[in-house]
């Protein structure tokens, strides 16, 4: 009898209650078989995200009950206790440099204004020129102003080409785009695009 003949007595008398008891039996789970199923790479793979999952869940429960609570121990153990009139100190020099940096910031933002408005640039981006100190600040209000000249300077070529013109050294064509400000010629570009 081979393996075939086996198979092919046990789907014939599928239906007796011996045959049946055999198949239960060798269908059952049991701890051994699923231990040496975990043991094995497709095991594993199964397994592993489920054990991440858990060990996730964990951490995150653990941080909720017991981080803040090691840090603070740790914060203590850096800075012993201050009395109250040492926090009260560290909270006003925290306070009086938050002041001075908002001061520093404020008096760089009107003197930044006031060379986009001397130089008729635009102030739209005015917060992000804005550095940390006052050669920063300049620095990048001078990297603007040539990016924008050069811009509408492209502008400006473009449109005179679209009409037609073009411009050569020493050329006395001059056309209404000579005299149109950045702003108009933007908005001229932009609907030309439409």
């Amino acid at each position: 009898m081979n393996l075939e003949d086996v198979k092919k007595f046990l789907e014939e008398n599928k239906g007796q209650e011996d045959v049946k008891g055999y198949l239960e039996g060798l269908s059952k789970v049991t701890s051994e078989g699923v231990t040496a199923f975990l043991d094995t790479d497709e095991g594993k793979k199964l397994l592993q995200p489920k054990l991440d999952s858990y060990f996730t869940k964990g951490l995150e429960t653990w941080k909720g009950n017991n981080l803040q609570k090691l840090v603070d121990e740790e914060v203590a153990k850096k800075n012993p206790s201050e009395t109250p009139e040492q926090k009260e100190i560290r909270e006003l020099k925290e306070k009086f440099a938050t002041i001075e940096t908002e001061k520093t910031r404020e008096t760089l933002k009107n003197k930044a204004l006031s060379t986009l408005s001397e130089k008729k640039l635009p102030t739209f981006l005015l917060d992000k020129l804005i550095g940390n100190d006052e050669d920063s600040t300049n620095e990048s209000l001078i990297k603007f102003e040539e990016v924008w000249n050069s811009s509408i300077q492209s502008i400006k070529e473009e449109l005179l080409k679209e009409n037609g013109t073009t411009i050569t050294d020493g050329s006395s064509n001059h056309s209404n785009t000579d005299n149109m400000s950045a702003t108009q010629l933007m908005s001229q570009a932009y609907s030309q695009t439409k």
